[in-house]
């Protein structure tokens, strides 16, 4: 494909946008015309609509696993909304070509992975959303262009062996080094795990690429090495020793913009809880490179895209696209929280409170309510988010929050309902021995990579001395590791899958502070403004200065000792 065509490609995509966002109401309401002819029968709807009895429950195809808590949620999904989700990932490019022009002079080093599969009792394949994507044909029989040419063989993408496909795509993209031009990852977490991984095996890579064979004790899979055997085809002593140069230095400050000097920009998400690992990446990056997050998903449907990608990772924006789904939203208050509580996660839609797309107000907050083509009907998604703008019709949104959601590393997402019952499962551990857990908070460490929860334990002891001795909590170690592998086995399925499968998320850690730790927390919470009678203990701490207090208090800290139970 030549540079006009390519071009062409771009002003379509971009004319693309502009009328889907310029008629965003029209749009709205072809689409919630179809989704309802198409499922008038089913049993859901036949209520609402004509009263004809019953055929199907969902119009659904295949099921995709969510990434919400609890046991993984079957997310309903038909063929077409693969469809649905390539004309998404193909209106990325012609935005950033925008603003970085060029990119169609060399290769994407994006890291890519897919994710155990499993069946329903009838049969149904369910997978996560981007495996399914991986898997497809709109991704495995994609058209070939210049925007569009990875350092990854798809090979190495699909191999479930999350280790070799890390090891076989990092090579791929040193032996490519020079040609870069864009490194990323979906989530920012990745990306820190992949650098972490890097540091751990570049050796090893170098000697691949020096005798210009992939050591076949690392890398098992027949696929992967049949595919790596034409990109290390050959000795490159050279380029080996330029890598080996670059890695073996003390500091690896800038490591990115040095073994890929002609990078523009990193891609992933960066919004959310993905925005606590803004600093480390641009550390790596000697903040040289933007950050860029092209768009806004979930495992339920697509939404849409940033239209203005180099801006400030805090000021992110996304313009919901209106042929996506149809989109409604619950009002919430003025700060996205004072009105959560009146309506309830658990709670029925309040239908009589929904806007629809158009109706949004700049600056009011909403909860996100989506109705899809493959059968969620009214279905609240469960994201917090602020209306900035309109872009034409269509509003822009800035992601505030996951409802309830108080711990996060990667793909986990523990709510505090979870975290109380997991602490509430492991503190029996400690009845027997005459302690007792009398308050706790929690805190999501991503300092270092792999990122963990960490809990604060404040511990009475029975019997003349209530306060616990340092001799008391020696004793008891092996308990309270105990506790730690016992909190991590009732957090739900994605948290054990990223723990014990994908690697993600580091062992779990309690630290043990001080008698009188909480009081003084209460003190420091009430100094910034907090009211004596409405004070609640924060299961979750975020502000540097309580975190600081917490630890400072700290007599002893111990780790999960295994991987929790996790099954496929």
């Amino acid at each position: 494909m030549d540079g006009k065509k390519l071009e062409y490609k771009g002003e379509e995509a971009l004319k693309e946008i502009e009328r889907l966002t310029s008629e965003a109401d029209t749009v709205q309401e072809e689409l919630l015309t179809e989704i309802l002819t198409r499922n008038c029968e089913t049993e859901y709807l036949s209520k609402y609509i004509d009263n004809k009895g019953t055929k199907d429950l969902l119009l659904s195809q295949f099921k995709n696993s969510g990434t919400s808590a609890g046991e993984p949620k079957m997310m309903p999904s038909i063929a077409e909304d693969l469809d649905r989700r390539t004309f998404l990932y193909n209106l990325i490019m012609p935005i950033i070509n925008q603003y970085v022009p060029g990119l169609d002079e060399g290769k994407a080093m994006f890291l890519y992975f897919v994710k155990a599969e499993m069946s329903t009792p009838c049969g149904l394949p369910a997978r996560a959303v981007l495996t399914s994507y991986y898997k497809s044909k709109q991704f495995k029989c994609r058209a070939q262009d210049a925007f569009n040419s990875y350092t990854s063989p798809d090979q190495a993408i699909l191999c479930y062996d999350s280790n070799q496909s890390m090891y076989c795509q990092l090579l791929s993209g040193l032996v490519q080094r020079h040609q870069v031009l864009r490194l990323g990852a979906v989530f920012a977490s990745a990306l820190l795990r992949a650098i972490s991984f890097l540091e751990r095996n570049w050796a090893s890579m170098c000697n691949d690429i020096r005798t210009g064979r992939v050591d076949h004790s690392v890398v098992t899979d027949p696929e992967c090495r049949t595919a790596m055997s034409s990109i290390v085809s050959s000795p490159d002593p050279c380029l080996a020793t330029e890598i080996e140069e670059i890695c073996g230095r003390q500091s690896w400050k800038g490591i990115l913009c040095r073994l890929w000097p002609r990078a523009k920009y990193i891609e992933a998400v960066i919004t959310g809880s993905m925005a606590q690992y803004i600093p480390a990446l641009e550390y790596y990056s000697e903040g040289k490179l933007p950050l860029v997050c092209t768009m806004f998903a979930s495992s339920e449907s697509y939404f849409g895209v940033n239209l203005n990608p180099l801006c400030d990772p805090a000021d992110v924006a996304f313009t919901l696209l209106p042929n996506m789904c149809y989109f409604e939203f619950i009002p919430l208050g003025e700060n996205g929280t004072l009105l959560m509580d009146d309506v309830a996660e658990e709670d029925e839609v309040p239908v009589d409170k929904l806007v629809d797309l158009v109706h949004v107000r700049r600056g009011c907050y909403y909860e996100l309510v989506v109705t899809t083509f493959a059968g969620l009907n009214r279905y609240r998604i469960g994201d917090v988010l602020q209306v900035t703008g309109f872009h034409n019709k269509a509003p822009q949104f800035r992601f505030i929050c996951r409802r309830n959601v108080v711990l996060s590393i990667d793909n986990d997402k523990t709510n505090e309902e979870d975290l109380h019952k997991s602490v509430s499962a492991a503190k029996k551990l400690l009845e027997p021995h005459n302690a007792l857990l009398v308050e706790y908070t929690s805190y999501a460490d991503a300092s270092r990579v792999p990122g963990h929860y960490v809990l604060y334990w404040e511990l009475l002891q029975h019997g003349s001395s209530p306060s616990p001795s340092v001799d008391l909590i020696d004793a008891i170690g092996h308990v309270l590791e105990e506790c730690c592998i016992a909190v991590e086995e009732e957090l739900d399925y994605i948290y054990r899958r990223c723990r014990t499968n994908d690697k993600s998320v580091g062992p779990l850690e309690i630290r043990v502070v001080m008698p009188g730790t909480f009081e003084a927390l209460m003190d420091f919470y009430i100094s910034q403004g907090s009211s004596i009678n409405q004070y609640k203990t924060p299961r979750c701490v975020k502000s540097a200065k309580a975190l600081k207090l917490l630890d400072s208090n700290v007599m002893a800290c111990f780790f999960s000792p295994r991987d929790p139970h996790w099954i496929p």
